[in-house]
């Protein structure tokens, strides 16, 4: 079961790589991050290379806040394909 607190840290101190991402089983995203921030890590010493490096930041950014603005109800049914039933208050998969 996957924690909605753990994806929020993931997503600051390491969301550049996408280890967020891996965590919460989003292998596409998880990809595409790590690949952007090798090539942006490769190519920084072009110069051009900070560009996909501050896109990253971002985006961890608005992953970060976007996780921990979200209800414990709507991440559980996102990402543990957890089902409230709010008649009865059980759980269901």
């Amino acid at each position: 079961m996957k924690e909605k607190i753990i994806a929020a840290l993931l997503a600051f101190f390491l969301g550049e790589w996408g280890i967020h991402k891996f965590y919460l089983n989003e292998q596409a995203s998880g990809k595409k991050y790590l690949i952007w921030c090798v090539i942006g890590i490769c190519t920084c010493w072009l110069l051009i290379g900070l560009i996909p490096l501050l896109v990253l930041w971002v985006l961890k950014l608005v992953d970060c806040f976007s996780i921990l603005c979200m209800s414990d109800q709507e991440f559980d049914e996102k990402y543990n394909n957890t089902k409230i039933n709010h008649e009865k208050g059980l759980l269901t998969d």
